[in-house]
């Protein structure tokens, strides 16, 4: 037992504040597609950061923890990952039912493909490539409730099954969509990449508040740049005595 203690306090010295998922609501986790996992998020002044390697594939996996349906409006470098315009809380996101994980790997461009997100300079860049570098370097995450639907009264039919509401219709439909809705180094940001199939379609979703109920963002550069900026703070190495040139006199040798 002793012995696990000591292993657990050594991995989190060398691992201080380290985890991989952010929210509460839901998990939002970064998956590098390249190395096959999820990337482990540095805290430094109160902000998420991970480490993008250039020219890596990446995803953005969210994991629903509610007992309800959640919405989740996507951002990356300032744009909305699905209809690609300038990001805002109160555009076209995805319905997550409750425990669902969804995982996007890219812009969507229809409802049948997606163009991958991958980790590149800065001048490659989606967002700067159509004029709009400023916010390069982090993704969010806003997540909506769904508005409560008010419970109708019972129809009573005499002689035959009870009526099945349009309403709990409306309802079955959309809890069983997780789509989108009508839809020192060079600093990095995320390219529009290879399409790919990724299937979707449209859900209705009213919301349950005009705010989000949760905002998640995470921020992101390379290693170096990071390590440049405190975010990762590099091992220090022991400090040795260094020889000295003129140590005093002359001792005779051992006999």
């Amino acid at each position: 037992m002793k012995g696990l203690q000591r292993l657990c306090a050594a991995l989190i010295a060398i691992f201080p504040g380290f985890a991989f998922a952010l929210g509460s609501l839901a998990d939002i986790t970064v998956y590098d597609r390249a190395q096959g996992r999820q990337l482990p998020l540095y805290w430094h002044e109160g902000r998420a950061y991970v480490v993008g390697n250039p020219g890596n594939e990446y995803s953005i996996r969210i994991r629903n923890k509610a007992r309800e349906d959640l919405l989740a409006v996507v951002s990356v470098d300032g744009v909305n990952v699905v209809t690609g315009q300038t990001a805002s809380p109160q555009q076209s996101g995805y319905v997550l039912q409750p425990w669902r994980v969804l995982d996007l790997q890219g812009w969507r461009k229809n409802l049948a493909s997606t163009a991958a997100f991958y980790f590149t300079p800065l001048p490659d860049s989606y967002a700067a490539r159509t004029g709009r570098p400023d916010h390069v370097g982090v993704i969010g995450v806003a997540l909506f409730k769904r508005k409560p639907r008010p419970q109708p009264f019972s129809q009573i039919a005499p002689a035959a099954p009870l009526a099945r509401s349009e309403a709990s219709r409306d309802a079955a439909s959309g809890a069983a969509e997780a789509e989108p809705r009508a839809q020192a180094e060079q600093k990095l940001g995320t390219g529009h990449g290879r399409v790919e199939t990724s299937h979707a379609r449209y859900a209705s979703f009213e919301r349950a508040t005009s705010e989000p109920a949760e905002t998640v963002i995470i921020y992101y550069d390379s290693y170096r740049n990071l390590a440049a900026r405190g975010v990762i703070r590099e091992p220090v190495a022991p400090r040795l005595p260094h020889p000295h040139p003129f140590p005093g006199f002359v001792p005779d040798p051992p006999a």
